[in-house]
This record gives structure tokens, sequence and C-alpha cells, in this order.
């Protein structure tokens, strides 16, 4: 599995060492490296990553505030000087607080975190069934006969195969419980089921009649992921 990944840096110096320790671990594959965070902003809206490294002193936007404007957030490595940020980076959900200067021997060991972190969730979540809430009761929803998710403002529409259900859940919340091989978020309003994508054309996919937009926020990510399970050639 390779986890592709950015590196957000405003010393010169320190993105070098970040980037050097980066090309050792061959699980990883570096996108990008920004010297501020308003152009990884920018880079984050065309383009999907796994994991971010970040430092949190900076000028203009600083790493803290960085992470609160993420909508979709992927994994974070705080890289910083600071000690005194480091309980407000667990609170955003960080997966590894690095204090410079690090080793790298510190940095191996954070990013194998990530990994199994990532890997973990992707061989998960082998039920053949959810239970799901919605406004009077359960319903138990097979996995198999999922078609697509839909947002719908506060809302989830879960399509499946005879019926569609309204629930109020996350994103977030849904995807965790689903199995990562099949399922795949498209656009910010959509997860499609893999096994139930009929075909592909000007990124839009077609399950049965209906017609799920690719945005290009997730679609390197997810003709990426097709490619890396071997069902693209």
């Amino acid at each position: 599995m390779k986890i592709n990944c950015i590196a957000i840096e405003d010393e010169p110096l320190a993105l070098k060492k970040i980037k050097e320790f980066i090309e050792q671990v061959d699980f990883l594959n570096l996108l990008e490296g920004f010297d501020n965070a308003i152009d990884a902003v920018g880079f984050l809206k065309r383009n999907s990553v796994d994991l971010i490294f970040l430092d949190i002193r900076m000028k203009k936007l600083s790493g803290i505030q960085f992470l609160e404007s993420l909508q979709i957030k992927p994994k974070v490595i705080i890289t910083s000087a600071y000690d005194e940020y480091a309980l407000k980076g667990y609170e955003l959900d960080v997966a590894d607080y690095l204090l410079k200067p690090f080793t790298f021997e510190r940095f191996i060991k954070s990013v194998d975190k990530v990994y199994n972190q990532l890997n973990t969730s992707q061989n998960d979540n082998s039920n053949e069934y959810i239970f799901v809430k919605t406004e009077y009761r359960i319903e138990k929803i097979l996995i198999k006969d999922i078609l697509y998710i839909q947002g719908m403002k506060d809302y989830l529409q879960i399509h499946i195969t005879d019926r569609k259900i309204m629930t109020l859940q996350t994103f977030k919340n849904v995807l965790e419980i689903l199995p990562r091989a099949d399922f795949q978020r498209v656009h910010n309003s959509y997860i499609v089921s893999i096994s139930k994508i009929e075909n592909i054309e000007r990124n839009r996919i077609r399950i049965g009649s209906d017609l799920i937009p690719i945005s290009d926020s997730y679609k390197v990510k997810f003709y990426g992921i097709l490619k890396e399970r071997k069902i693209l050639i």
C-alpha cells in the first residue's frame, strides 16, 4: 500500500529534511512540498492525499488554523519545534506529533503508525450487514445491497437495491464501518460501491440508471485506488 503525502513547512532546511526522510521510505509517495499552508489549501481542493506532514508556526496561516479549515481530513503528523501545541493537535485528532529536531528512527516510528492505521482500516469491517438508525426505527442493511450513498444536507440517503434509507449520519461515521475495499468517496456528496459500478464516462459513474459525478478533489485518489487494486487496466 502506497501512502500519498504532502509536507508543509516554512523553513527551507526543515522541508528539505522531511523530503529526504520521505524518499527513504518505500511506502511513502510525496506528491508535493509547500513552504506555506495557503498554497497547500489550493492543492487539496484539486487532489486527495492520505497523509500531511504539518508545521505549526507559519506566517499568514498557522498549522492549527489550516487543520481547523479542512473539511476532508487525511492523517496528519505535526512537525514542530514547540511542544505547547501538542494538546491542541491531539484535540484535532492528529496521528502523531514530531518534536524538532527528530531523528529518522523517530520519523519511521511515526509513519509506521500511520501505515498500520490505514492498512487496518482497509482490511477491517468484514461484516455482512450494518444497522442504521432512521427516524422511527433501526434498519438492517446488507452491505452487498448498497449501491451508493448520497449526502443531503444533514442527512445521508443510502441507496440499496430495493429502496432508499435516510439517516442522520456523517460520511466519516459511515466510512468507518463500511469495508474500504469496496466503498470509496468520489465527491463531497457521494460514496459509491466499486463493485456496483457499471461504467465510467467523462468522470461520471453509472450505477443502474443513476449518474454520480467524480469531483476533482477525489479523482486522483479514486483512479489510483482502482489501479492499485489491479481492477483498472
